[in-house]
């Protein structure tokens, strides 16, 4: 019997230039080497108690719903308070047994900060205003790192970059779901 294949797909990007920052993400879901959906929305504006903050996740759709309905429900028990909602999603996913099987990242940004956080306790704040999730996350951010050389906006940067990565990562397709925030 043959393993099952498992969901691939996602690239996230996040770009802070010009005092905005721009999130945005493909629409492939493959399971194993099968597109299942061109077109998923993996990016989404949260506006908990009127604080805008936008989202990006990679991995499974349902454990990233449940990690972003747990944000905002930091967000309102924090509001205005990205850091701080971010590390308590950061510290409930790390300890409590059910959100610890939960496979996913989310990249966050209320246009001030920017964090990827992850199952493994982390909340990182990317360096050189860019940063980059899921199975193409690596092509997009490189791409975005180099376009950061250019007088590009941060939109034009993070359209670019997931268009390179879309040439490059089978996982990855240019429908893409962009975001803006400004600070």
């Amino acid at each position: 019997m043959s393993e099952f294949p498992g969901w691939h797909g996602t690239t996230i990007v996040a770009v802070r230039r010009g005092g905005e920052v721009v999130v945005a993400g493909d629409g492939q879901v493959s399971l194993g080497q099968t597109v299942i959906k061109g077109s998923a929305r993996k990016v989404r504006r949260l506006s908990p108690g009127g604080y805008d903050v936008v989202a990006g996740f990679a991995g499974s759709t349902a454990d990233a719903f449940t990690l972003l309905e747990r944000l905002e429900a930091k967000l309102e028990a924090t509001p205005g308070q990205l850091a701080r909602a971010s590390v308590e999603l950061a510290k409930d996913w790390r300890t409590d047994k059910y959100l610890q099987k939960l496979e996913a990242m989310l990249i966050v940004s209320d246009g001030r900060d920017m964090f990827v956080i992850t199952g493994a306790g982390d909340v990182l704040e990317p360096e050189h205003d860019v940063a980059a999730i899921g199975s193409g996350g690596n092509f997009a951010l490189a791409a975005a790192r180099g376009l950061m050389a250019t007088e590009m906006s941060a939109e034009d940067v993070a359209r670019r970059a997931m268009a390179i990565a879309a040439d490059i990562c089978v996982y990855t397709n240019g429908k893409l779901t962009v975001e803006k925030i400004s600070a």
